[in-house]
């Protein structure tokens, strides 16, 4: 018989799937099992896979692992940035790839991009490349050596251009820490493209369920018929009920122990900007309100701030600001939903415990 979840129990699962209570994993790890992760904000991401990483893991380890190349940086899906893995870009380019490139055919068209100059582009940038990883500056200011004009927006046009095809991606970072270089991809394009997919869907629901065929659609931008199918044919991916809605379960084979205490009546967990607990869904409503999800993103300008959740349900905001002349950085929270006293101290311990700056 096919399970039925109350809201309370899916978030409940979906706090462990993310790994929001911590893990025993490596940063290389947390981000091979969850396929990819938000990356859009680099220091948001490197915080992301920190804080689903072993106890104690720092954003200097997370870093590391782009420096030993065992993580990687890329726009393997939807033309959005996100931090992967050497294997898991090859194989989702493979799959996406060239339908992300059809869909900015029509901005190529308003650049006057034609394809002997993004052609010519790609060959600057391999030279340039094979001689050593460049800051995006460099890169630029090479294709503007070359005759090749970068202004209005065609210098990233052609840089997402060069990593959609595979030729590079965002690696290992700067002395600074500031920022990555681009770097070449040596790692060949996946050719099992069947067996590709089948481990993207397996692992974006271990990762996140429950999840419907919505949310799996969205995030792969991949027909629906075709992963419903490469669902059912996986031994690890059960169905259940969320209300009305069908939704994708990981077997509990797959799961990884939620390492969050327990005994607590509530549980309070800060999640950085861009975040997969928000962005990782089509629909969000499970865990915010429209309100809040207004207080997230404001004005709708696509950038998701970080996020505070209690019980899953996310009631506010957060960063950190340095006022002049202050010698520590000071939490700034804002509460939208409304919150007992107790749980506003545990917010409050939350922000003065984060660690990951």
């Amino acid at each position: 018989m096919t399970a039925s979840l109350s809201p309370d129990q899916a978030r409940g699962m979906r706090h462990r799937a993310q790994l929001l209570g911590g893990s025993p994993l490596s940063p290389r790890e947390v981000v091979d099992r969850a396929v990819a992760l938000q990356g859009q904000d680099l220091p948001a991401v490197l915080r992301a896979i920190a804080l689903r990483s072993a106890p104690g893991t720092t954003v200097g380890e997370v870093r590391a692992a782009f420096d030993s190349g065992v993580l990687v940086r890329s726009w393997p899906m939807r033309g959005t940035l996100f931090a992967t893995t050497p294997e898991h870009l090859a194989s989702l380019l493979a799959l996406t790839g060239t339908r992300t490139l059809q869909s900015m055919a029509r901005r190529r068209e308003q650049l006057e991009l034609d394809d002997a100059t993004v052609a010519r582009a790609h060959e600057v940038a391999v030279a340039a490349l094979e001689h050593a990883p460049q800051r995006r500056a460099d890169i630029l200011a090479t294709w503007e050596d070359a005759g090749i004009s970068t202004k209005g927006g065609r210098g990233y046009h052609l840089l997402v251009h060069l990593c959609v095809s595979g030729v590079a991606h965002w690696g290992a970072f700067a002395p600074d820490g500031s920022e990555q270089f681009l770097t070449l991809t040596a790692t060949p394009r996946e050719t099992d493209t069947d067996a590709a997919l089948r481990r993207i869907v397996a692992g974006y629901v271990a990762a996140r369920a429950p999840v419907t065929l919505d949310d799996l659609a969205w995030w792969t931008k991949l027909p629906k018929t075709t992963l419903r199918a490469v669902a059912a044919s996986v031994d690890a991916i059960e169905q259940a009920h969320l209300g009305e809605r069908s939704v994708y379960l990981s077997s509990p084979a797959d799961a990884v122990a939620d390492a969050s205490p327990t005994g607590s009546a509530e549980r309070v967990t800060l999640v950085p900007a861009f975040d997969e607990w928000i962005l990782g869904y089509a629909d969000r409503s499970l865990v915010a309100s429209g309100a809040m999800l207004d207080a997230l993103v404001p004005g709708g300008n696509g950038v998701f701030r970080p996020a505070v959740l209690v019980d899953g349900l996310v009631v506010g905001t957060w960063r950190f600001s340095a006022p002049r002349g202050a010698r520590r950085r000071a939490p700034v929270l804002e509460l939208i939903e409304p919150v007992s006293d107790a749980t506003a101290a545990l917010i409050d311990d939350a922000l003065a415990a984060w660690p990951h700056d």
